[in-house]
């Protein structure tokens, strides 16, 4: 499934009902999906990663949340349903300009290292608040 969503105002409520859909499709192996500029909040990557969190099946994964304020606690968030789909062999997140700092590259860091199945890895934190001490947990 391909999705093109960005810089539509969707907000969180939008997120949690797009995600009510796609976690309908139980036999999903592939998610592309661009939400970015959307004024998503922490919130509404709470309701991702709890949708996403139902796809089970995923394989392939790659969500660009791009330009929404979803800082810190949104990252935990996400990652925490994210981490629930053990089958995802690619992941590529885009998360230039969310808001985190050195908390979010923190658990950045801790939920990719629970991926032992993956084979490809994209990860772009660009424009974020990580200086290079912080980045540091993302490879330990």
């Amino acid at each position: 499934m391909h999705l093109e969503l960005w810089s539509n105002g969707i907000g969180d409520n939008g997120a949690m009902h797009l995600v009510e859909r796609i976690s309908k499709c139980v036999t999903l192996t592939y998610l592309d999906l661009f939400l970015n500029d959307n004024s998503i909040s922490e919130n509404g990557a709470q309701y991702l990663g709890e949708g996403i969190s139902k796809c089970v099946t995923l394989t392939s994964l790659h969500l660009n949340l791009r330009g929404n304020s979803i800082g810190d606690n949104g990252v935990q968030y996400l990652g925490e349903g994210i981490t629930k789909c053990v089958t995802l062999r690619s992941l590529n997140l885009d998360l230039r300009v969310i808001g985190i700092d050195d908390n979010g590259a923190k658990y950045l860091g801790e939920g990719i290292s629970k991926y032992v199945a993956l084979t490809s890895l994209h990860l772009d934190i660009s424009g974020n608040n990580i200086d290079g001490n912080d980045a540091k947990c993302l490879i330990e």
